[in-house]
């Protein structure tokens, strides 16, 4: 069964996810023959390269009520469920076009849930800035991900199209925004879900696609059959 998880690392609401997303597999009776795949959707492509702070976007957006009215509550449901520290609100967001196509080449080398995953916790975590190519290197050397390949991927941008590629889908397939799954091709998810309800997602995809054998429909009951005891003609006692 494969699951396409479609997020940007600034989303916080995202970073909850992958956290609910390992938990639910952790619990799911399927999860060796699983694929989850990772893809890119970028929210503020035209933020600054030095980054603005949380709350001076939501001034920006004249929401800055959101501070404590959604991302305050975000911090504290990250914490009751294992994620802490989570920092929402005291951090700064930019760009991440470089930070996604950093992710697409460590997934090139067969690493990128483990990529994905510790790039939401460097961020959310640690308030990590991922904007610049040499932050993005930095992170990518701590995970042992860097070098010259990391560095050539950046100036090459060999993963730019790819990553605009992966946020066109996702708005052809009706996503409004991420956290957005689609799982096994049968079902999507838009926005964030609690882990219980991603596993019934899970457990009722597989379902869908490996439908328990059932007998098939009888004419009528009453023809000559041989069993184990012998075999019998109907109104008979067999033989």
């Amino acid at each position: 069964m494969r699951i396409e998880f479609w997020s940007d690392i600034v989303c916080p609401y995202c970073g909850l996810m992958d956290h609910r997303l390992h938990k639910a597999l952790e619990r799911f009776d399927h999860a060796a023959d699983v694929q989850l795949v990772h893809r890119s959707f970028q929210l503020h492509p035209d933020l600054p390269r030095e980054g603005v702070t949380q709350r001076e976007l939501l001034e920006r957006a004249g929401v800055p009520s959101v501070a404590d009215q959604v991302l305050r509550p975000v911090e504290r449901q990250a914490a009751a469920e294992g994620l802490a520290p989570y920092r929402v609100l005291d951090r700064t967001l930019g760009p991440t076009d470089l930070a996604h196509e950093l992710l697409a080449h460590a997934t090139a080398q067969e690493r990128g849930n483990e990529a994905w995953t510790a790039m939401f916790r460097a961020h959310f975590g640690q308030g990590r800035k991922l904007w610049t190519a040499s932050e993005v290197l930095d992170f990518a050397d701590q995970l042992g991900l860097g070098g010259e390949s990391a560095a050539e991927v950046l100036e090459e941008r060999r993963y730019r199209a790819q990553v605009a590629a992966d946020q066109r889908e996702a708005q052809r397939l009706g996503a409004r925004g991420v956290p957005f799954l689609v799982i096994d091709g049968r079902r999507t998810i838009n926005g964030a879900v609690g882990t219980d309800q991603l596993l019934a997602a899970m457990t009722e995809a597989w379902d869908a696609g490996h439908p328990a054998a059932q007998p098939l429909p009888a004419v009528d009951g009453t023809g000559s059959v041989c069993g184990p005891d012998g075999c019998a003609v109907p109104g008979t006692h067999g033989s």
